[in-house]
């Protein structure tokens, strides 16, 4: 990608798969997957809890505002936590 092409150290995604169909999110996510693999640092705002689970290596959980939990995703993502931050049962 263009973006790319000067040697970043960081990439700063916000909302970066939103309205796009599933092959593109893969694409995307891929992408700052390699980028992180090869030494860069990827911030992403997500709101897709399978993609977070599936590519983030520490993901930030915030609930109004506030930090609810932080840790590896098969860490963070329970049933508890889910239930609480976005009051709902599973």
């Amino acid at each position: 990608a263009p973006v790319l092409e000067g040697r970043p150290r960081y990439l700063f995604l916000d909302e970066p798969v939103s309205s796009l169909d599933v092959k593109h999110q893969l694409i995307i996510m891929n992408i700052a997957r390699d980028f992180a693999r090869r030494g860069g640092g990827v911030v992403a705002i997500l709101h897709d809890l399978n993609l977070t689970a599936m590519y983030a290596d520490r993901i930030f959980v915030l609930s109004r505002g506030q930090l609810a939990a932080a840790g590896a995703p098969v860490n963070v993502l329970n049933d508890e936590l889910i239930e609480k931050v976005f009051d709902c049962r599973l």
